[in-house]
């Protein structure tokens, strides 16, 4: 499990071909690697994936062909959001996620927000299937990052950014027709399917 608050910010440094999928090289120094061992868990960009090898800073994870086809950005040299497995006891000062990409969206927009204190309002349009799950002042992860929703419209969504998310992740670096990995509120998938059987 995750809480969505973003630990550091790495760099895919290599993604080479593996099987149907890649084996990514990720300088993870900004999370600090001593307490990491191979088998641990690791959300990059939103995305849970195992650690299979460490050099120094340096982590390694297979990433399968599946994992590329339900997410972004994650084939490629490019910085990442990154954030340890939560740990009983830790705080949890997002919200509850599983690292378990439920699509990808695009941005749709990035606009200063007035009064000039330097948030923006990121507008997102997600896949149509998890509009259902998305509401406003409730919870999504995007590439990783626990976010509130101010406003929904259709399949499209509105958080803001405050400086401070925006000087510690990689969401600064996005703009319009960016895709990005969604992970919608468990809790909000659950009420959903229970409703199902009403």
């Amino acid at each position: 499990m995750f809480t969505g608050i973003v630990q550091g910010v790495g760099r895919i440094v290599r993604a080479d071909a593996r099987g149907d999928g890649v084996r990514l090289r990720i300088d993870a120094a900004s999370i600090g690697t001593r307490d990491v061992a191979v088998g641990d868990s690791i959300a990059v960009n939103g995305c849970c994936l195992t650690v299979v090898a460490i050099d120094r800073d340096d982590l390694a994870f297979d990433a399968s062909g599946e994992t590329l086809r339900c997410t972004a950005s994650l084939d490629r040299a490019g910085n990442v959001n990154l954030e340890k497995a939560l740990r009983a006891g830790d705080r949890l000062g997002g919200h509850l996620m599983s690292g378990h990409v439920d699509g990808v969206g695009v941005v749709h927009g990035v606009v200063p927000v007035a009064g000039g204190d330097g948030s923006v309002t990121f507008t997102v349009e997600a896949p149509p299937a998890l509009a259902r799950y998305i509401a406003a002042k409730g919870s999504i992860a995007v590439n990783g990052v626990s976010l509130t929703v101010n406003t929904v419209d259709g399949a499209r969504f509105a958080v803001n950014l405050i400086p401070h998310t925006l000087a510690v992740t990689t969401l600064s670096q996005l703009a319009p027709g960016d895709r990005v990995n969604l992970e919608v509120d468990l809790i909000a998938r659950y009420v959903a399917r229970l409703r199902e059987f009403e």
